[in-house]
Order: structure tokens, then C-alpha cells, then sequence
């Protein structure tokens, strides 16, 4: 029945019933994380369980490619007007970390199920341990919150008012956590009226065709993209700043290999599970949305008319070994996983840069901030909020500058207007805006960074600012491009009690104090040396770039606000261009001439060798170990070392035992 025109026209009406569903949300929302940050997710669901419709320009960007199958189906005899829920990130691998909190409707059409409608909202607080419930150090998902798995929330329209008293008595903002969900019941009520507008309008059987058709479409474009690429094997390794307060690098690695219309993204060689909530509960999907969000980006860059749908993820297979950093065993803690798939977004776009370097951008900042405040006002009650999203740059793009302050795969989380917040919390911005010299110089440079500083007015107010990274390993620049600027958390700035707080999350602020935070930049994108002495002029003019940095980064030198021209010359003709085809600075080279990949190969036959419970604690006992050492005959030594302190370890595979002697 579809041809590409009524199957265009149908399309359009999926996203519109998405978008009305996303507009009630935002509009009757609660929380500023889901009204104003925009936190949440709705779309529409054919009856096995695939999104096949999502709105466009409100919400998460992350799930297009989600499925509910697991969560519907472990729910029994449905009926209208019932809903279902779940925050639990193991029960069904739909939900990822407890403050997402995922609904789910039937929608009945002549007595029988004809498709679902869904999404989700990030609850400002779950209970657990911190507030806010997120915070790096936890080591099990015990402390993250109240957790439940899938079960009906609504039956026949009548909401389980006991299981709204298990979360009001758990949570530390109950009001604000039963609102955003009824609000979400409404966006689900929503979207069942426009499905059923569309049954009117198209036929009960057109609508379930088209329903098909259009993850079908989808996966034909995705295939169309794949084709236009070179066949090969693809090798990017990135890196976390820290697996845990441990302190050491989180490394996660991608063997992608393109053949034909198809694509296996392999996570081997990527860190066990950590002692840390920095943990991605996959379950080993090979096709789990959150392993394939960085694809949804590179499909769209290249293809902006794509359809974004489940059809999507057809073409892709994934491999995360189970007990790995992106394929975790219960109860590892998982509340941090957005920090490291902001990185496994950076590692898919550096193995997609290898194929059509042409085609994308530099890194991205790669640290979307999310600053939340506990404090108590004026009047003595306690008030827990979302402050803003600090979020970095874009990286040079083939045709243009990166985006400012709002960073490519993160630019979803919308910015909270500064008398919104300071009228929710009794908080006081003394700084919000760019950070020069933050991009990275290029042809076309990096986007900058955000800067964001607040101060406090009462004693104990408790601050967590989950997904601090980029404060070591910095955004990489491409083709000639430099790495960006990195990111920083600081403490009073100015003040004789200043202190840096690098990446930890979770801070005590007493009254007065004052938190700056600083996003990093995005990648530069080619020669910086070819970029045009008037854009270089006009980013000093507009206090993006320093004098300083045009001159070393970019040869221009300026006198008075005016380029010398006969300098700038010679001084760019005693330079020559950077080699290589990434650009990460001098903290990655480093880092890597110690831990050269054969040092990692050598860690990780190790490691899978051991029972997964030892896995994490053997890496840290390693890592202690290496001062001093290099490459893997530093790691052969440590690990002899740790053999001998600890003799209830148990011995490694023989393959990874051969390979240490």
C-alpha cells in the first residue's frame, strides 16, 4: 500500500502524535531536569514491542532505536487503561539507571492490542545514597535508589496508590518524582489518542503495515549509509579519566568492521566491570540502544532525512563481553553509565572518522555536566534540584566551526534560564557563558566550552556534578586539527581557600562558597594554518580565542586588535602541518607511551582469564604497580607482583598466563 509518498505522509504522522506527546510532558511536567532540561523520552510502539515513531525536537536523543519487548512481556494480561512501569536496570535491560523511570501503554483498538505507547523521565532523586541518587563511588546498585521492576503503575486508569507510597516514603522530593510520572501518564494518554486518530484515518491495517514499513525504510537507509563506506576493520580506543575513586583510566576500545550493508561493532579489549557506578547494563543485547547511540549520530550527520526508528539498529551487531564495562554482571552499580557512553560515543565516532573522514566532525567535548543542588531556603525547608547542564563544545565540523557551549551528541540537554533556577533554589549565579581558548584550534575550530559558577547561602548544601571527565584525556582533533580544551571543577575560585576538585562528584558547600564549572571544548578539524587571518580576528574580537592563542595555535599575529600581516606570514611559513590523522595531546601521549596497546592486550587476556569478581580488583592492583614500568613487560612484572602479595588469587587462562612469562 506505501509508496515513498504515503509512506512519507504516514511518517509525518508519527512524528507529529510523537511531538504532541512530548509537548504535553514538557508542559505539565514538574521537575526543571524534565520541563526546562528536557530529560525524558516519549514514542510510539508497534505491537512487538519496536519505537517506530519519536519526536524530533524535544527530549533525549538516545533511544530511537529502543525496544519494550522484554518489559511488556514481563507483565501479564493487560487491559485498557492499564500502564506499566520500571526504573529496575537488570530486570529487562530497558531502564539503565534508577532515575529513569520507563512507562509503558497499551493502546486497544476493536478489543486487541495494535501498539504501545512510552518513554521516560529522569526523576531528580531516587533515594540511595547521595542526592540526586548518582555519584561515581558507589560500588553496588543497592545504593542507588529504590528500584522496580516491571509492574503495572495504572490498572484500567486507576493509579496503585500503594506503590506510589513505596516511592514518596523512599525518595527525597516525592512531589516532584509524582508529578513528571503523571505527567508522563499523560503523554502517554496523548499519544493513544493520536494512534487511534490514525487507525480513523488510515485503517486498522494500514496502520499496522505502516508501522512495519517503516522500521523496514529505516533499516534500508541505515544499509544505503553502510554501502557507501569502505569495507575494513576500524581499531579507536578512548578513554575515562577515572574507572573509579581508584583514580585510573577507563579504557574502552572498538573493533568495528564494515562489510557491505552490515557492521560489527566489537567491545573486546575494553575494561572489566568497574568497582564504580561508571558501569553500562547492556545485557549483552547485541543490538541495546545504548550501545548503538553513537551510530543514531553518525547515520543522521550523514543522512539528516534518515527515519529514526528501531529498523536502525538491524544492520549493526555488538559485541560486549559479559562482565565488561558495557555488559556488567548484577549488582554492579550503574548510575554514572551516561559518563561512559558519552565516551563510547566518542570511540564510535573515532572508528567511523577512519572510514569517511570526509563525512564528520571532530570529538565532541564528550562531558555533559549535570550539576544538581540539595540545599535548604530561607524558610528552612529543604529543596533538591537540577541547576543546569554543563555542556561542552561541538568539534570542527567539514563545512563549519564546532557549536558553541553545546557540544554535537549532548546538545539535547536544553540550558535552565538563570532566574528559572534562582527562583526554584536559593542558589546565586555569579558566572554562566563561554570559556576561550577552550576549542580546539583547526581549519575549523573546536566549539567552546561552558563556565558556569554559583554561590551558596546555606551551611551543608550537598552538590553532585555527575559525568566529570575531560579534565585529563581531552576531545581529539581531526585531519590536522588540535585537541580541545579540557574541563575543571573548582572550588572558590580567587580565594585564598581555593582548591581544584578535578572529577569528583560530589561536593559539601558551606555558605559563601562559591562552585565554578568548566566544560571541556570540542576537537579542531583540519590544518589550523589554512584557517583565514579574518576568522581568526573576528574570534578575538569576540573574546573566543586569546591574542596568545592566535599566535601559538594559529599563527596570526595581531597588534592592537588589527592582524599584522607581514608577520602573520612569516610566521606561518616557518610552521609546518601537524601528522597524523587524530590529534589528543600531550596528557593521551604520555599516558600511552606507558600503556601502549600491547600493554593493554596483555592486561586484558589477563583479566578475562579471571573469575569476574577478581577482574576489577586485579586491574587496580596492577595499575599500582606500574610506576616506573612500561608496555607489557611492565605488566608481566606487576602482575607477578601481585600474584605474590595476594596468593588467594586465582590463576589466570593459559593463554593469558603464556602470554605474561
Amino acid at each position: 500500500m506505501f509508496d515513498p509518498l504515503s509512506l512519507q505522509v504516514f511518517a509525518n504522522h508519527t512524528r507529529a502524535a510523537a511531538e504532541n506527546m512530548a509537548y504535553t510532558l514538557q508542559r505539565t511536567a514538574h521537575s526543571a531536569f524534565v520541563k526546562e532540561t528536557e530529560d525524558f523520552t516519549v514514542m510510539l510502539i508497534n505491537r512487538n514491542g519496536d519505537t517506530f515513531g519519536v519526536p524530533m525536537g524535544l527530549g533525549a536523543t538516545w533511544y530511537p532505536g529502543l525496544t519494550y519487548t522484554r518489559a511488556i512481556d514481563m507483565v501479564a494480561d493487560y487491559k485498557p487503561g492499564d500502564v506499566a512501569f520500571t526504573n529496575d536496570p537488570y530486570s529487562c535491560f530497558v531502564a539503565t539507571h534508577a532515575p529513569d523511570t520507563h512507562l509503558w501503554k497499551p493502546v486497544f483498538y476493536e478489543g486487541e492490542i495494535i501498539a504501545w505507547t512510552g518513554g521516560h523521565i529522569h526523576n531528580t532523586d531516587m533515594g540511595g545514597a547521595v542526592p540526586a541518587s548518582l555519584s561515581r563511588a558507589l560500588t553496588e546498585i543497592h545504593q542507588e535508589g529504590i528500584r522496580f521492576p516491571p509492574m503495572k503503575l495504572v490498572n484500567e486508569g486507576v493509579f496503585d496508590e500503594d506503590i506510589l507510597k513505596i516511592m514518596t516514603t523512599n525518595v527525597r522530593k516525592p512531589d516532584l518524582n509524582i508529578g513528571d510520572i503523571k505527567a508522563l501518564v499523560g503523554a502517554l494518554n496523548t499519544g493513544e489518542r493520536k494512534i487511534l486518530a490514525m487507525v480513523e484515518k488510515f485503517g486498522k491495517e494500514a496502520f499496522l503495515e505502516g508501522a512495519e514499513v517503516l522500521l523496514d525504510h529505516a533499516e534500508a537507509q541505515a544499509r544505503d549509509i553502510l554501502r557507501s563506506m569502505p569495507d575494513g576493520t576500524y581499531v579507536f580506543v578512548d578513554y575515562a579519566d577515572e574507572d573509579s575513586v581508584e583514580a585510573n583510566p577507563c579504557r574502552l576500545k572498538l573493533t568495528m568492521t564494515i562489510k557491505g550493508d552490515e557492521a560489527i561493532l566489537d567491545f573486546t579489549g575494553s575494561d572489566p566491570q568497574l568497582g564504580s557506578s561508571l558501569n553500562v547494563p547492556s545485557g549483552g543485547d547485541p543490538r541495546h540502544t545504548m550501545l548503538l547511540v553513537g551510530v543514531y549520530y553518525v547515520l543522521y550527520t550523514i543522512n539528516p532525512k534518515i527515519l529514526l526508528n528501531t529498523g536502525l539498529t538491524r544492520p549493526f551487531t555488538c559485541i560486549a563481553p559479559q562482565g565488561s564495562v558495557l555488559n556488567p554482571i548484577s549488582p554492579a552499580a550503574v548510575g554514572m553509565r551516561s559518563l561512559t557512553c558519552a565516551r563510547l560515543r566518542s570511540v564510535i565516532f573515532g572508528a567511523f572518522c577512519q572510514a569517511v573522514p570526509e563525512k564528520l566532525p571532530a570529538a565532541p567535548a564528550g562531558n555533559n555536566c549535570i550539576v544538581n543542588v540539595m540545599t535548604t531556603d530561607e524558610r528552612g525547608h529543604t529543596v533538591i534540584a537540577a541547576v543546569n547542564p554543563v555542556v561542552g563544545g561541538g568539534g570542527g565540523m567539514p563545512h563549519r566551526d564546532g557549536t558553541n557551549g553545546s557540544g554535537a551528541d549532548a546538545a539535547y540537554l536544553k540550558n535552565t534560564p538563570i532566574e528559572i533556577t534562582e527562583t526554584e533554589v536559593p542558589i546565586e549565579f555569579v558566572k554562566y557563558g563561554l570559556a576561550k581558548d577552550s576549542g580546539g584550534a583547526g581549519r575549523w575550530r573546536g566549539g567552546l566550552a561552558t563556565e558556569m559558577a554559583f554561590r551558596v547561602f546555606s551551611p551543608g548544601s550537598r552538590i553532585t556534578a555527575r559525568n566529570r571527565d575531560r579534565s585529563f584525556f581531552r576531545p581529539w582533533g581531526l585531519l590536522g586539527g588540535k585537541a580541545a580544551g579540557l574541563s575543571d571543577m573548582v572550588l572558590n575560585p580567587g580565594r585564598d581557600d581555593y582548591r581544584r576538585l578535578g572529577n569528583i562528584d560530589t561536593a559539601i558547600l558551606q555558605p559563601g562558597d562559591v562552585l565554578e564549572i568548566r566544560s571541556a571544548g570540542g576537537g579542531g578539524r583540519g590544518n589550523p594554518l589554512e584557517r583565514e587571518v579574518w576568522r581568526v580576528v573576528r574570534d578575538v574580537e569576540r573574546g573566543y580565542v586569546s591574542a596568545e592563542a592566535a599566535e601559538r595555535d594559529y599563527g596570526v599575529v595581531i597588534r592592537d586588535g588589527v592582524a599584522d600581516e607581514e608577520a602573520t606570514e612569516s610566521l606561518r611559513a616557518s610552521r609546518s602541518a601537524s601528522a597524523g590523522h587524530f590529534h589528543y595531546g600531550p596528557e593521551r601521549d604520555g599516558y600511552e607511551a606507558q600503556w601502549t596497546p600491547a600493554a593493554y592486550d596483555l592486561l586484558t587476556d589477563i583479566l578475562v582469564g579471571l573469575p569476574i569478581h577478581w577482574r576489577f580488583f586485579t586491574k587496580t592492583e596492577i595499575f599500582r604497580r606500574m610506576k616506573g614500568r612500561v608496555g607489557p613487560e611492565g605488566v608481566s612484572a606487576a602482575l607477578a607482583d601481585v600474584r605474590a602479595r595476594f596468593r588467594e588469587m586465582p590463576e589466570p587462562a593459559i593463554e593469558a598466563k603464556e602470554a605474561a612469562e
